[in-house]
């Protein structure tokens, strides 16, 4: 988004993990916890203040809980769901309140296997993914009519990272972070009458 010209603000909870990456695109950096509601509303206030009021807005964050159900701490279920669905519908309502009075706008929530694919000894991370994703189908049919695009992105797949690198004898295995954020440009590029309210991104590789 940043070599496309548009100014970028990169929110999380550590801010010094976004150092690097802020200094490199020239981009704003917020403290937040997505999953408390005052937190959120100082966010965007302070993103006004700041850069103005959002024309775009990602939701990335996520927690996870492995273990097996019977095992797991109730309360930390609770923090993985709050921060994958409930943090996506305080920062949507937020946005939603923005674009709305502009008409125009994008929402744009990432999923991942898990939210269409619960796993064993996964329950919580399918719990707050399958939720974020029925919010961004709610949410596209009632926002779309307002000019506002919100499109669920399913990633399913490793991320290719300097920790996850590719093997030299399976190229490609991995998604790209680079093609993941060019799909997610190009869904921006859509236009109103052919929008996509979900897409799903794999490694070519991959068994279906």
């Amino acid at each position: 988004m940043a070599a496309e010209g548009i100014r970028v603000g990169l929110a999380a909870r550590d801010t010094g993990k976004l150092a690097a990456l802020a200094a490199e695109i020239g981009a704003e950096t917020f403290a937040v916890d997505a999953s408390v509601p005052v937190a959120v509303t100082k966010l965007f206030a302070q993103v006004d203040a700041q850069i103005g009021e959002p024309d775009i807005v990602l939701y990335n964050a996520a927690a996870r809980v492995h273990g097996p159900i019977a095992d797991l701490d109730p309360a930390e279920v609770a923090r993985a769901i709050a921060v994958s669905a409930y943090g996506g519908f305080l920062v949507t309502q937020q946005a939603t309140r923005r674009m709305e009075r502009h008409g125009v706008g994008a929402i744009l929530l990432t999923g991942a296997t898990a939210s269409v694919k619960g796993f064993a000894q996964s329950a919580a991370f399918a719990m707050g993914k399958f939720a974020l994703r029925g919010l961004a189908q709610s949410a596209a049919r009632e926002l779309a009519p307002k000019g506002i695009h919100v499109a669920h992105i399913v990633i399913d797949g490793a991320i290719r990272s300097a920790t996850r690198p590719d093997l030299a004898d399976h190229p490609d295995r991995t998604l790209d972070p680079d093609a993941i954020a060019c799909t997610y440009i190009d869904l921006l590029r859509q236009h109103r009458s052919a929008w996509t309210w979900e897409i799903e991104i794999r490694p070519w590789l991959e068994t279906f």
